[in-house]
């Protein structure tokens, strides 16, 4: 099973999971990254980061009670209501785009954060060694902190995550980008 081996908190992020009663709600995340197998081929840019999101695409969809947005907006939110009040977790994942697109991913953050939509932010991404495993220019844990920063985003209730694959295996698949290529 893949495992969570960094994670950066802002804003004192876990603090408001806490106050907020959304402590199961947190367990099930961590459950959901480290519920399936993640092997890949440990060579240099030898796997896609694709077929890793679509891993985790899949544990969210079977985990029950996410919605799943496909585009321009928070990849993954659930909320539940605790003593009466609604409070909301938006789940940004990022293993198959360029590593500047994170910058992308913090904006949506914000965005639902400001707006009220969600309640605590979580970027998950591969570990820097893990990112040296899959597609070239794919995101890491440290250009995902370093994302944050450039966005000052620091005051934010935002958790970024880093997994790491669980062991070695045949190559995870790649997508093609272009026809004919």
């Amino acid at each position: 099973m893949p495992h969570i081996v960094e994670r950066k908190n802002y804003d004192g992020a876990l603090e408001r999971i806490r106050r907020l009663g959304l402590s199961s709600l947190w367990e099930e995340i961590e459950t959901i990254l480290t519920s399936f197998r993640l092997l890949i081929v440990e060579e240099r840019d030898a796997n896609g980061g694709a077929a890793v999101r679509d891993l985790l695409d899949a544990a969210f969809f079977l985990a029950g009670g996410w919605s799943k947005l496909v585009s321009g907006g928070v990849d993954w939110t659930k909320c539940k209501t605790v003593n009466g009040t609604k409070v909301c977790v938006g789940v940004e994942i990022q293993f198959s785009g360029r590593s500047d697109l994170l910058i992308v991913d913090v904006a949506h953050l914000r965005d639902e954060i400001i707006t009220g939509a969600i309640d605590i932010g979580v970027m998950v991404v591969p570990s820097d060694r893990l990112g040296r495993y899959l597609t070239d220019r794919g995101p890491r844990f440290s250009d995902a902190t370093r994302a944050v920063e450039r966005a000052r985003a620091e005051d934010l209730p935002l958790v970024v995550l880093a997994l790491e694959h669980d062991g070695t295996g045949p190559a995870l698949p790649k997508r093609r980008t272009r026809q004919g290529k």
